[in-house]
């Protein structure tokens, strides 16, 4: 799964979601023909991206080429069962990418456009957010 190989700062504070913001970002395709773009505000996990990324590769069938847009790169903290306050910031669980309304997630380029769409739908089930099928222009 996608973590980073070293960071700055090991813990990070949570920060907040004001509202619909939009992606100044990674807001057009780049790569591929198709792309899954999203919809929603989110943290999308290191687990919910592979498993999006695995329903992506089992539906192309070795076919085409994936783009992964999104990185995870903020760390949560999870303190352990029955631990009193206090005590300090628990232990890194795990990572997510924070991702605004209108970023491309995945990218596929050398398929048909019926076969990236039912890649992107399976992949779609596997997050959390609504997300949108999108075509180069």
């Amino acid at each position: 799964m996608l973590a980073p190989k070293k960071v700055k700062h090991r813990k990070m504070q949570k920060g907040r979601s004001r509202g619909r913001t939009f992606s100044s970002s990674k807001t057009e395709l780049s790569f591929g023909s198709f792309g899954l773009k999203s919809l929603e505000i989110g943290w999308i996990t290191s687990r919910q991206i592979e498993a999006a990324r695995r329903a992506i590769t089992h539906s192309l069938k070795k076919g085409g080429k994936i783009w992964i847009r999104i990185f995870p790169d903020k760390p949560i903290t999870v303190k352990s069962a029955e631990v009193p306050m206090g005590g300090g910031k628990g232990t890194v669980s795990h990572y997510v990418a924070v991702v605004r309304v209108g970023t491309i997630l995945f990218e596929i380029d050398g398929v048909s456009e019926e076969r990236a769409k039912t890649a992107f739908t399976r992949a779609s089930h596997k997050l959390p957010i609504k997300t949108k099928f999108v075509v180069k222009k």
